[in-house]
């Protein structure tokens, strides 16, 4: 199945709005939204799983991110890049193998062309 993850940024004070939003938006795929927190930004992140076909908007403060299921990685492609740059000496080399161990329940970002490692934590998961 062709789907994206999207990742979704807010506050604790918009988190169930947000979630409600969600639904509304988008065909949620597999009926599960996973919340995590940011500890360091004091921060909430929804993420789930939409069907492209039938995709409309894209809600504000939304990323689509890959994930590394066996470590719980979240990641932009902007991200991995910098991250393999970093890691092999500046160069980017599709080959590169990244452990992911050492990014476990991180979100990986890029902003300002820096490299962001979000911690998170599973806050709650959302079964609809």
């Amino acid at each position: 199945m062709n789907n994206k993850l999207f990742c979704t940024f807010t506050t604790l004070d918009d988190l169930e709005g947000l979630v409600q939003e969600i639904q509304d938006t988008y065909d949620i795929l597999y009926n599960k939204i996973f919340i995590l927190y940011i500890k360091t930004n004091d921060e909430y992140v929804c993420t789930y799983n939409v069907d492209p076909v039938s995709m409309g908007e894209v809600l504000p403060n939304t990323i689509l991110v890959h994930r590394k299921k066996e470590s719980n990685t979240l990641y932009t492609i902007n991200a991995l890049n910098e991250l393999i740059k970093r890691l092999n000496g500046g160069v980017v080399d599709i080959y590169y193998k990244v452990n992911w161990q050492h990014y476990k329940n991180t979100i990986l970002l890029t902003q300002h062309n820096e490299l962001k490692q979000l911690k998170t934590k599973i806050h709650q998961i959302i079964e609809l």
